[in-house]
């Protein structure tokens, strides 16, 4: 029988795709940051020598490109991989440049082979999202598709980090995209599938209801800004706006407020 071809990344486009989605999202976007608190999350002694399972919620088109930027600033030592669906794999072929790997949308099978099999190599990273559909943030309870419970039973070797994702508007015309990670988990030697796709799920809403409250209070310094986008309302009210602060003297920012710069 044929040997199944691994996964792979082309280091070069991964670079380019990757600055391309800086530029995309900072076009689209006043800003992406991260939940500092949530941060620290990352020190744990369980992410240290071993595989790692980022699992996020997805809430948008946009979490690739999202996940791309937090790879690269707070994983940059590791590979990273990631399930898509086989027809879509075919469609967008230079996806395989990038680490995305077909799995068949029907069974569950191929998914945890292939990431079974990329989890044996400690600096691997694979990212998913369980809930394989589009789904609003406030959606409760969780529900996992099948796999990842199964990937857990078979690699408790590895890691298992959640990672909140939120798109929402403060006080500028563009949109904030906030993130927060979550408690890291690695499995017991022996459980359920079913008691870990629970957990799981567990731990991304908890992930996601702290990254909510923070949303809500609207404090630019509980986060810390991964990039900065788009700024003004539109360059005619920018434009007025800049000669009255220099006929005030005023200092001149084209934020709407002055803290959405924090």
């Amino acid at each position: 029988m044929k040997a199944r071809a691994m996964p792979r990344v082309t280091p070069w486009f991964r670079r380019h795709f990757t600055s391309y989605s800086r530029w995309s999202l900072r076009r689209h976007f006043h800003s992406v940051r991260v939940l500092k608190t949530s941060v620290s999350a990352l020190d744990s002694a369980a992410l240290r020598d071993t595989s790692l399972v980022v699992f996020l919620n997805h809430a948008s088109w946009w979490d690739p490109l999202v996940s791309l930027l937090v790879a690269e600033a707070f994983f940059p030592a590791r590979t990273c991989f990631a399930p898509i669906a086989a027809a879509h794999l075919e469609r967008y072929r230079f996806f395989r440049h990038l680490g995305f790997y077909g799995v068949n949308e029907r069974t569950a099978l191929s998914f945890v082979r292939t990431t079974c099999a990329l989890l044996d190599t400690p600096q691997h990273a694979v990212w998913v999202t369980p809930q394989g559909r589009f789904a609003d943030v406030r959606e409760r309870p969780l529900r996992f598709a099948p796999g990842l419970g199964a990937v857990a039973k078979l690699c408790p070797q590895a890691a298992y980090l959640p990672l909140a994702i939120d798109y929402t508007f403060w006080t500028e015309p563009q949109p904030e995209i906030l993130i927060a990670f979550g408690t890291p988990i690695i499995p017991a030697q022996h459980g359920a599938e079913r008691e870990w796709t629970a957990a799981f799920e567990h731990a991304l809403a908890t992930a996601q209801d702290t990254l909510a409250t923070a949303a809500a209070a609207r404090e630019p310094a509980q986060w810390q800004a991964l990039e900065r986008g788009a700024r003004g309302v539109n360059p005619i009210y920018d434009a007025w706006r800049w000669l009255r602060a220099r006929w005030t003297g005023e200092r001149f920012s084209r934020a709407h407020r002055a803290e959405a710069l924090e």
